[in-house]
């Protein structure tokens, strides 16, 4: 789930924190980073735990309706389309999941389930679920489009659940697309009868290994990453420098430097892609020119030590 430039967010964000507190605990800073990943997962499992409790809201409902003083036909003979959908009953009963959630103690659909009545209103007032509802039986493919359509279309870009998000945990905000992207990738591999396994955080222990080593190595040579900046901002005071952008350019310094299988132009595409996103207009043409300089003064002197083709 976690991709290399997701993981390079985490990680700039653990050294911003670092750099305006007054904590020099590094262990503790190292949890913080490791902790902020690990909530990621904790919002993968609760968005993929909503499906079910949407389904068990409105089978609730239906039940309601049947114990009316004066039921309609559709009360006493509902539609169980939705309730009985075969996907979503897959995701209730994938027992990682329930592992999971429980481990975790993720009970927000029970403590706020008034997001849950928020996205089932707007299910049903929708031309999807209107579509689908037209008939009584469906097969697992119809079930699983339908499935995969209301997420993309009215689940995932909800205005208030994505502020009950952002209430809950501020990082969420950003670890948003890659979750749902996670969830719809997941949703498209299921088949019918066949429990889906759970996306997993880390693609590979590599990645998790990455995360910390970059955190250590950019925060214990911090002093001179510093110094290989010297002389290559001319035009830029040290004060005009956003504080992120020299994160960004320490990190990118340390894996020309650290990290000899990551190829010099994927450090330096990947970072300016991030400073396009996080810091100033201007950051990633900045950022572009130092790292640009520094990768060529590197070549020159034979201090880029990259193992493999392709890597300068």
């Amino acid at each position: 789930m976690l991709t290399r430039r997701h993981i390079r967010v985490k990680v700039m964000q653990s050294l911003y924190a670092y750099s305006q507190s007054e904590n020099d605990n590094l262990k503790a800073e190292e949890k913080f980073l490791l902790k902020s990943m690990d909530e990621m997962y904790d919002l993968y499992l609760i968005m993929l735990d909503l499906f079910v409790e949407i389904k068990d809201y409105a089978e609730n409902y239906m039940e309601k309706s049947q114990q009316k003083h004066l039921p309609s036909v559709e009360d006493v003979d509902p539609n169980r389309k939705f309730v009985d959908n075969e996907l979503i009953s897959q995701i209730g009963k994938n027992r990682s999941l329930d592992l999971a959630l429980e481990t975790r103690k993720l009970n927000n659909w029970k403590n706020d389930d008034e997001y849950v009545e928020i996205l089932w209103s707007e299910i049903k007032k929708s031309e999807l679920y209107e579509n689908y509802m037209a008939t009584r039986t469906s097969s697992f493919k119809e079930d699983k489009e339908f499935v995969i359509a209301i997420f993309r279309e009215i689940i995932a870009p909800n205005e208030k659940l994505y502020d009950y998000l952002e209430d809950k945990k501020i990082t969420w905000i950003d670890d948003l697309p890659l979750v749902n992207t996670a969830i719809v990738k997941m949703l498209q591999k299921s088949s019918a009868g066949k429990e889906q396994a759970l996306t997993q955080l880390f693609k590979s222990s590599d990645d998790k290994e990455y995360a910390v080593e970059l955190f250590r190595k950019t925060l214990l040579n911090d002093e001179s990453l510093a110094n290989e900046m010297v002389g290559k901002t001319p035009n830029w005071d040290k004060e005009r420098i956003a504080d992120l952008d020299t994160i960004l350019i320490k990190m990118a310094i340390c894996e020309f430097l650290k990290f000899p299988s990551i190829p010099v132009k994927v450090t330096i595409n990947e970072y300016l892609e991030i400073a396009k996103e996080y810091s100033t207009p201007k950051s990633s043409i900045f950022i572009n020119g130092i790292l640009d300089k520094l990768s060529k003064e590197y070549r020159e002197n034979g201090k880029l030590n990259k193992i493999g083709r392709g890597l300068m």
